[in-house]
């Protein structure tokens, strides 16, 4: 069986598949594999995840002993992409302009299909290999969170990493969700504001004090969302704040959320507001060494292409934190997106065929085959 990358990816990013709606492309993967004369198989973790589909697994035995690899993409996008047609142009795959492409992540996925495709062909030898396709990585890396499979595998990779093929991201963040709600009193705002106590007052002087952006090189913290009062004329009862703080630092991200929540500790308290928080650790940074196998076979793999290899440090979480804690050494690829997230997004033709060859190589490597 024969797939051309670039047709397929443009099959995929016809589908819509927004986060929690990925049952249409999980069928669609299915059928694809099936072809292969593979046998994936569906997970029970949309139950937990609140997806309407599981995660897809498929395994694929090794033809020449090596470690097992783990490969991973995701099969959500950030938008909904109902009704989009990628518009091949000079080489680049592009959105129509009024959606995300969805080359995040679907370019991985049409990558991860042609080398299934080619492996089975039995003239590439490769290790066992475990291909895991997640759902909802976009909201949460909930399906690789809630993954209901035994896996074997001790190297990994999610191709679903900053910059062009030979990109290896070896090192991410933790991020520290914070929710600050904070509660006033009510008064009107013309008789008696006196008698009423500002929530939003005190949660911008809360924000004034803070640091935001890039603080260092490790660290960023950045104010989502701001929402409270009720109508113009009363003296706003509660105002709630959405932030996070990431850092690769442990100490300096401990260091930063301790200044935040103080800030809003001691503006909320000078005001006479009441204050609740809440905080959550969605993922924990990694960092693997240049020298351990999962890092170094892919420089191998991209030196072997004629590649320079480029070892990357992200700012973003990704599915491949998950698989580090669980204790899976696992680094995301580059695989030559551009612009995701936003309409504008595109990817070049030649990336996808470079990630395939990258890949090939790679599970080479794997078994000492290269």
């Amino acid at each position: 069986m024969k797939i051309d990358v670039t047709k397929e990816f443009i099959t995929l990013a016809s589908l819509n598949s927004l986060s929690r709606q990925e049952g249409c492309l999980a069928q669609y993967l299915i059928r694809r594999l099936r072809e292969m004369d593979l046998a994936p198989a569906v997970d029970g973790s949309a139950v937990r995840s609140g997806s309407d589909t599981g995660n897809v697994i498929v395994r694929l035995p090794g033809t020449a002993p090596g470690d097992v690899v783990l490969f991973c993409a995701h099969m959500d996008t950030i938008g909904p992409t109902e009704g989009m047609t990628p518009v091949l142009r000079d080489g680049v795959v592009y959105s129509n302009g009024e959606t995300v492409l969805g080359a995040d992540d679907k370019a991985g996925i049409a990558i991860l299909l042609t080398l299934l495709a080619e492996l089975r062909e039995g003239k590439i030898a490769h290790p066992d290999l475990e291909v895991v396709f997640t759902v909802q990585e976009e909201v949460g890396l909930c399906g690789a969170k809630h993954l209901d499979a035994e896996l074997k595998a001790s190297l990994g990779y999610v191709l679903d990493g900053d910059g062009p093929v030979g990109t290896i991201i070896n090192r991410t963040p933790s991020k520290v969700d914070l929710d600050f709600m904070i509660e006033g009193k009510a008064a009107h705002a013309g008789i008696c504001p006196e008698a009423g106590v500002n929530a939003i007052v005190a949660a911008a002087k809360a924000i004034a004090r803070l640091r935001t952006g890039r603080i260092d090189a490790a660290t960023t913290s950045n104010v989502g969302l701001i929402s409270g009062g009720r109508i113009r004329n009363m003296v706003a009862d509660r105002a709630e704040v959405i932030m996070e703080v990431r850092s690769t630092d442990a100490s300096r991200l401990e260091s930063e959320v301790k200044a935040v929540r103080e800030a809003f500790r001691e503006e909320a308290a000078a005001a006479g507001a009441g204050l609740t928080v809440r905080k959550a650790v969605p993922f924990e940074t990694f960092t693997i060494p240049e020298t351990h196998p999962v890092v170094a076979n892919a420089v191998r793999a991209a030196q072997a292409l004629g590649i320079t290899p480029r070892l990357w440090t992200s700012g973003g979480g990704m599915d491949a934190n998950v698989f580090n804690s669980r204790g899976l050494a696992c680094v995301a690829l580059g695989i030559g997106i551009e612009d995701p997230h936003s309409p504008k997004e595109h990817i070049a033709v030649a990336q996808m065929e470079t990630g395939v060859e990258f890949l090939k190589a790679l599970v080479q490597e794997a078994t000492g085959a290269a």
